[in-house]
């Protein structure tokens, strides 16, 4: 029990007032304070924690000789690169936004065919930038990865609406957990249309363009990609577009 105590000390004089000892029980004080806190405690929602969900590569089993080969209809090769100064700094759009470029090709790249100058006959690669939606239309390299991962994403959008409505819950108790499950089902799906992405990077390129082509695997729900090493014929591709860019 807490208290304070009062006392006289000393002698006493003659007809001095008889002052009585206080005490003070703090001991309710006490009770209270724990029983606020034990009801905070109980009460209070605690901040959840703000987590990145990222949709990671599939886990999908291949032999052994097809690690590193996929139908040419599902493959797409997108090569990152920034561009910079003769001074080798970044440079950058009317907006201060780095300029970051991404190269891209479908399937296997034609060389065979060259003209007397050394220029390629047939070159599939093609040029886009990095940009957000406008409203709800893609625009960039995010509309030509949604275009090849559409019947993904319908799928995908199909169930965030059920999600909302509390469709496929029998109990209508419906978490998080349960749709992202839902979700890696529809994104691991096999019989559905579904690109392989490999995404390249230039000796130029900035970690931010690489950055942004890893972005938008998970904006557009894609699940088989990789990071591989620049070749002799993306620089051969890149080089011969920039060459017919030039001369136009």
């Amino acid at each position: 029990m807490a208290q304070i105590e009062q006392s006289d000390k000393g002698k006493k004089k003659k007809g001095a007032q008889k002052k009585m000892s206080i005490h003070v029980d703090f001991t309710p004080m006490v009770d209270m304070n724990m029983l606020l806190i034990t009801f905070f405690m109980l009460c209070t929602t605690m901040i959840k924690s703000q987590t990145l969900q990222i949709t990671l590569p599939t886990n999908e089993k291949v032999e052994q000789e097809d690690k590193n080969k996929a139908k040419e209809s599902e493959a797409i090769t997108l090569i990152v690169t920034t561009d910079r100064d003769e001074k080798g700094d970044i440079k950058k759009d009317d907006e201060g936004r780095p300029m970051n470029i991404v190269y891209y090709y479908e399937g296997q790249p034609n060389l065979t065919d060259v003209t007397p100058d050394g220029r390629l006959v047939e070159n599939t690669i093609k040029k886009e930038t990095f940009l957000g939606n406008d409203g709800s239309l893609q625009r960039g390299i995010r509309k030509i990865l949604h275009d090849r991962n559409k019947q993904v994403l319908d799928k995908i959008d199909k169930l965030k609406v059920d999600w909302r409505e509390k469709k496929f819950s029998p109990n209508k108790d419906i978490n998080d957990s349960i749709y992202q499950a839902k979700a890696k089902e529809i994104r691991n799906d096999s019989t559905l249309t579904r690109p392989v992405v490999i995404i390249k990077a230039t000796p130029e390129a900035s970690w931010e363009s690489l950055i942004g082509a890893l972005d938008e695997m998970q904006i557009n729900q894609i699940s088989r990609y990789q990071i591989d090493n620049i070749t002799k014929t993306d620089s051969i591709l890149i080089l011969d577009f920039l060459g017919k860019e030039r001369a136009k």
